[in-house]
């Protein structure tokens, strides 16, 4: 690999950017008009406009995107998370257009794409899944037979869904009625895909996921769990490793259930396989993601692993350097995600431009961002803005390291979720590693 375009922006962008940067390799960034002045177009060695502020119009324009490949000689496409990186269509595309997708190939990604057909398949091959239909259900009369079959609650959930959208919880028959056609509605509009899947509400579960790597070459490893399990509306916003609740034994176990799914499907690249773990440490699948997360980064700080890099190698032909036997797992890491968004507002986003600002620093804090004094924060896209990793020798210094972190961050001119972050971090319940997918509803309200 010669040249990388990464089509994405923010952080993630700037990420890509360093590991390129570290490997000798060039990078084009692309950017819509709203990100003319972005910290990603300024790091990459050339940068190039293809579109106006609506995301649909330039981040998920297959044709521009693809076109700026071909104008900048660019022989790969980084896609990020989020925007096209889980589009089997635009994967396709790469390849039929001889550009490398750094991530899994068209048919991997379909697959695994549509959530419910991922776990019919799973279920199929004897991998725990949580009961419910068997692929989407095709209309309200089915799912309430579903419903009825096997109890409420019930969750209705977007077939292509991810980012916690399109997702609703059922108590009762009148609460299905009401929620289908919304999130029906809701999937369209946020996946262009209305298909949807009914399974059983596990109350008060774990959210654990599981980072693997698979080169070309039929190699795979696991790097251990994330907790995931601090989550807004089933949108993550603290993620650690390891989980207080996964013992070495249960890790091995769900390792290597993640590594079966990734040789069921054939799968290459770096992906995440998510469960849901309940009240007796009974794990069930509830899908694969296709691409690099979000919370990457605590992952590698325990593990010493750079995922990115290692994405990089994998898409360029390059066989695993790592064997299971020599991943090691040190210390614990924790990530908030700050968010320009005011919380006392019912987090309502919060764009505009940043007037001062003080990242944090010091041993054991990483902070991935792409916001810079003066720059002003988009309307336009996600309210994320950094995420700050800490790590510690044990959670209770990675802890107390976060809430340093949190203290020492300044962001003058937008609200952001700071001041929230810190109340959970200090919640004696969080410290105590005494939470579930409820954490948030139930002491913060």
């Amino acid at each position: 690999m010669n040249k990388i375009l990464i089509a994405n922006r923010g952080e993630i962008a700037v990420r890509i950017i360093r590991a390129c940067k570290e490997m000798n390799i060039k990078t084009v960034a692309v950017y819509s008009e709203a990100d003319k002045n972005a910290l990603h177009t300024r790091l990459a060695d050339e940068s190039i406009c293809i579109g106006p502020a609506l995301s649909s119009k330039s981040y998920l324009n297959i044709k521009n995107i693809v076109e700026a490949a071909y104008l900048t000689n660019s022989d790969s496409i980084h896609p990020g998370f989020g925007f096209l990186s889980e589009n089997s269509q635009f994967a396709k595309i790469c390849e039929e257009s001889n550009i490398k997708f750094i991530g899994p190939n068209s048919h991997i990604i379909d697959l695994l794409g549509n959530k419910s057909n991922a776990k019919k398949m799973m279920k199929q091959e004897g991998i725990p899944v949580i009961p419910g239909s068997d692929g989407s259900i095709t209309n309200i009369e089915e799912a309430i037979l579903v419903a009825k079959d096997i109890g409420y609650p019930v969750i209705l959930k977007a077939s292509a869904g991810g980012g916690g959208k399109g997702i609703r919880i059922a108590k009762n028959q009148d609460e299905l009625q009401k929620n289908y056609q919304i999130v029906k509605q809701e999937a369209k509009t946020s996946f262009n895909d209305d298909n949807i899947y009914l399974e059983k509400y596990i109350k008060n579960p774990r959210h654990v996921e599981i980072q693997i790597l698979a080169d070309e070459h039929g190699n795979i490893i696991h790097l251990g769990e994330r907790d995931c399990t601090i989550q807004r509306k089933h949108q993550k916003i603290i993620e650690e490793t390891p989980s207080t609740i996964i013992d070495e034994k249960l890790r091995n176990k769900m390792g290597s259930v993640a590594i079966k799914v990734a040789k069921l499907t054939g799968y290459t690249s770096c992906g995440t396989v998510e469960f849901l773990v309940d009240s007796e440490k009974n794990f069930y699948f509830m899908e694969m993601n296709t691409r690099i997360q979000v919370e990457h980064p605590i992952t590698e700080m325990r593990t010493g692993v750079d995922i990115v890099k290692e994405q990089i190698k994998i898409a360029a032909g390059e066989e695993l350097k790592y064997k299971q036997k020599d991943i090691s797992f040190k210390g614990h890491s924790i990530e908030c995600r700050i968010n320009a968004e005011n919380p006392n507002k019912n987090f309502m986003p919060c764009p505009g431009k940043i007037k001062e600002m003080n990242l944090p620093g010091g041993n054991g804090i990483r902070v991935d961002t792409a916001i810079y004094s003066g720059y002003t924060i988009p309307a336009n896209y996600d309210s994320m803005i950094a995420k700050i990793i800490a790590y510690g020798i044990n959670r209770n210094e990675a802890i107390a390291k976060m809430k340093r972190a949190l203290e020492e961050l300044v962001i003058d001119g937008v609200d952001t979720n700071r001041d929230f972050l810190f109340d959970i971090i200090t919640n004696p319940n969080f410290i105590r590693g005494n939470f579930d997918t409820s954490f948030i509803e139930s002491q913060f309200k």
